[in-house]
């Protein structure tokens, strides 16, 4: 089954609209950088919830940079992999300050030589921050994305790639929050509502199950 990439983002654009969404709150680009940082491994709905007072006390690149690690693994700890988070934080914020004198950069190579920070973080800053076209490969991207047919890359940096070819660049935000939001609520890794998606047509997993 071959992937209708037009059919696809029409039904995904009717049913969601084309407004572009962040579902991790912020107010400046680097606390989105702080705030995709956290996200690994974790929901958006938890580092939210943890953002809400860690923002307030730590208000500036500057606060972060200056953090006390051991303390702001307290802060962060719900977050999962805390350590590793708290290093990177306080690490990103250093390079900011040292590298760009307190801003996020928007390039993809001065983004990646952050620490802790990886092409799907890079590519939220870039798509969320600088409104500039780029495929966030999370979960939800490169299981739907497989699941639809668009892709048969397994490796987030191929999948990438791969997307970038099949899809209309206008497209390419959209179909980050689109397929996010998808997977959050309707194609559910282990409980997918198949017969409820406006997209079963489309997926080869509801099409193979439904000729067998």
């Amino acid at each position: 089954m071959k992937a209708n990439v037009n059919n696809i983002i029409e039904k995904l654009n009717a049913e969601y609209g084309t407004d572009f969404k962040c579902y991790l709150d912020h107010d400046e680009a680097w606390q989105l950088l702080i705030a995709t940082i956290l996200s690994a491994q974790c929901t958006d709905a938890r580092v939210n919830m943890v953002t809400k007072d860690l923002f307030k006390k730590y208000p500036s690149v500057e606060a972060f940079a200056n953090a006390d690690y051991e303390e702001l693994c307290v802060d962060i700890k719900s977050t999962g992999f805390f350590r590793n988070k708290a290093a990177n934080i306080i690490g990103c914020c250093k390079a900011l300050l040292e590298r760009h004198g307190g801003n996020v950069p928007k390039t993809i190579e001065e983004l990646t030589a952050l620490p802790g920070v990886g092409r799907k973080t890079a590519n939220v800053i870039r798509g969320n921050v600088y409104n500039d076209p780029s495929i966030v490969v999370d979960t939800h991207v490169k299981r739907i994305s497989n699941l639809l047919g668009v892709t048969k890359e397994t490796d987030p940096v191929k999948i990438e790639y791969d997307l970038m070819k099949k899809l209309p660049k206008e497209a390419w935000i959209l179909w980050n929050i689109h397929i996010i939001r998808l997977g959050r609520t309707i194609c559910i890794a282990r409980r997918p509502k198949c017969s409820e998606c406006f997209l079963k047509e489309e997926c080869c997993h509801y099409c193979n199950e439904n000729t067998k």
